[in-house]
């Protein structure tokens, strides 16, 4: 199985950026669809991104378009999230995981439908 590490956050203030990356271990990540997700305390899991295997297809929350990108390496085993203009409602716990058996070009949104999670990354946005 894969065995997925975040890392990248941090405390930075508004407006600012941070790129999180996600570093899979144990299997070949182009095997993976590769979604962000994040906790706020008190709030239920959000969705925050999503790339195909191929890196093709990606999409996004509506509370995080324009500002953030995903991106992947597939030879370096690794997905990036690079979050711009960033607003204290960004702050959260943010997670990557992922999804064994999906096609090339599937982008998946729900996190229930994702086999292996990270431990997630405290990103925190003062204002």
């Amino acid at each position: 199985q894969v065995q997925l590490v975040e890392s990248g956050g941090g405390l930075v203030q508004t407006g600012d950026s941070l790129r999180l990356v996600c570093l899979a271990s144990g299997r070949t990540l182009s095997n993976y669809a590769v979604g962000w997700f994040r906790q706020a305390p008190g709030k239920e899991r959000e969705f925050v991104s999503t790339i195909s295997r191929n890196g093709d297809h990606t999409t996004y929350g509506d509370s995080v378009k324009a500002r953030f990108t995903i991106s992947r390496d597939n030879d370096k085993n690794t997905v990036y999230l690079q979050m711009n203009s960033l607003k204290p409602e960004d702050t959260a716990v943010y997670y990557c995981a992922a999804k064994l058996r999906a096609s090339q070009i599937t982008i998946v949104r729900t996190a229930a439908e994702y086999d292996y999670w990270g431990r997630g990354t405290q990103v925190t946005v003062s204002s």
